[in-house]
């Protein structure tokens, strides 16, 4: 007797998926960027992103996930880094890896395997000189051409060897000054960053230590006016350049802000119709 015939499940009807998540890497000598557009949750697309005329070139897509709080752009935005993992962590059918590919696409041209979901990622430290979060936990299987790697970054002001171990040197780095150390926050750990907007604003980002899939929390500041504006629904926020862009509901957002504060918001780009397909990087 033949068993039930199990029917897969029809896509719901697109206003009815939750939008994509977005997180954002900006190169900081060039005005190049790369997205991150993770939905399903074992989905996510590399996209690069010309800050120049605002166009967007579709990478490579993976089929598990990418840890973006621990991944980082070249600062010419040549090269990328990225942790991902593929299948259920502590699973034999699990792999992760550390892995450096060129922009946009996710293929590697350096390779680092991992056993497991800790650690991993890694950050530039100049246009040819990088650093694996803790490389002893990896195998490297090939490394790049003409890049040079350092066995330490920082390891004074470590904030351990996971997400923020990574991100929040990253956010540092690239600008952000850290106003307050990770601390309790409502029975979770966050830190308090900074940075200037302009027009005597600062934007301010509330990032977990731990993000479990919490988005940063941003506001806008302006400390002479006193004035605040929350913005609960942004997941991603920076200066680019003369104006700020942010991230919201799977669309990438942008505006100027002046003394009375934002602009009105220009739409860059909608992430959300995006759909896994299978491409070929061409290196």
């Amino acid at each position: 007797m033949a068993g039930p015939t199990h029917r897969p499940r029809p896509a719901p009807p697109a206003e009815e998926r939750p939008p994509a998540r977005i997180h954002i890497l900006l190169a900081q000598e060039v005005p190049v960027g790369l997205v991150f557009r993770r939905g399903p949750s074992k989905q996510v697309c590399a996209i690069g992103w010309n800050r120049a005329n605002d166009t967007f070139t579709v990478g490579q897509w993976l089929k598990g996930r990418i840890y973006e709080r621990r991944s980082d752009l070249s600062p010419d935005g040549r090269y990328l880094i990225y942790f991902a993992l593929k299948g259920k962590p502590g699973t034999d059918q699990s792999t992760s890896y550390t892995a450096m590919s060129k922009t946009p696409f996710l293929k590697p041209i350096g390779l680092w395997e991992k056993a497991d979901s800790q650690h991993g990622g890694g950050l530039f430290l100049n246009r040819t000189t990088y650093w694996i979060n803790d490389e002893r936990s990896h195998k490297a299987v090939t490394t790049p051409r003409d890049l040079r790697k350092v066995p330490h970054y920082r390891g004074e002001n470590s904030f351990g060897s996971e997400c923020a171990g990574v991100y929040f040197l990253r956010l540092q780095r690239d600008g952000w000054t850290l106003k307050e150390a990770p601390a309790e926050l409502e029975g979770r750990s966050v830190a308090v960053f900074e940075k200037p907007a302009g027009a005597g604003w600062i934007l301010r980002k509330t990032a977990h230590v731990t993000p479990l899939n919490s988005p940063d929390a941003h506001e806008l500041v302006n400390t002479s006016a006193g004035t605040r504006i929350d913005l609960p629904d942004w997941e991603w926020a920076d200066i680019d350049r003369n104006r700020v862009a942010w991230g919201t509901a799977g669309k990438l957002f942008a505006a100027q802000i002046s003394e009375q504060g934002l602009s009105e918001p220009k739409q860059l780009f909608d992430f959300n119709p995006l759909r896994f397909v299978v491409r070929t990087a061409p290196y």
